[in-house]
């Protein structure tokens, strides 16, 4: 089913990053996104977010590059505003990439092909992963607002894949390391990638480096 070809309304941003599995709250005012959530809605209420690349700015209004890899979320919960602008809830479904963009809305579309999520694999090698990331992430989050409860450890190494995706998108990291774990077919190999970019900014603190991320990983 990943070979399968669908067109894909696009949502290009320059600071969010989907994954499956995690919902993005979403406030839609630009008049060619109202079109492709009207569109979408009438649909299959699908939306292709995606991430802006370069010097995105100088053509916003246009279509400024993007990166070829995205997620599609479902549009769950839809608030329409008295004056056209909209609230939604997107459900993080399937990983993409574009093959090529195709014109005649408003708002950007494309041709995508499917990315699926790989099984776990080795549940041993997977586990260690599982302590490594809790090792690891324990002394970034102590005495922060949003540190993990307990309960978000159990039904491991199954629910590895939920645990990752949430992390990589409430972390604060840049979203083209963000990019990077989306990029992972499997969850094993997502979680040990977050956990070398976890021991960089582990690192950056012990040394007192200050960066632009702020007292703390979290958003």
């Amino acid at each position: 089913m990943a070979d399968v070809v669908e067109l894909l309304p696009l949502f290009p941003l320059p600071n969010v990053v989907l994954f499956p599995e995690v919902e993005l709250p979403l406030h839609v005012f630009e008049p060619r996104y109202r079109e492709m959530v009207a569109d979408s809605m009438a649909g299959d209420r699908r939306i292709g977010m995606v991430l802006l690349r370069g010097d995105w700015r100088r053509d916003y209004q246009g279509s400024p590059p993007v990166f070829p890899l995205g997620c599609a979320g479902r549009i769950e919960r839809f608030e329409q505003l008295a004056d056209g602008r909209s609230n939604l809830l997107l459900s993080g479904r399937r990983r993409f990439e574009i093959l090529e963009e195709v014109p005649g809305k408003s708002y950007r579309r494309a041709r995508v092909h499917w990315r699926d999520e790989s099984e776990i694999g080795d549940r041993a090698a997977a586990g260690a992963s599982v302590e490594r990331l809790r090792e690891t992430i324990g002394p970034l989050v102590e005495g922060a607002p949003a540190a993990l409860p307990d309960s978000w450890w159990e039904g491991m190494p199954d629910a590895l894949g939920m645990l990752v995706n949430r992390l990589g998108f409430a972390l604060d990291l840049d979203p083209v390391e963000k990019l990077s774990l989306l990029d992972c077919d499997d969850a094993t190999s997502r979680c040990d990638r977050l956990v070398e970019m976890l021991q960089f900014l582990a690192a950056e603190r012990r040394l007192g480096s200050t960066g632009t991320r702020g007292e703390g990983p979290w958003h």
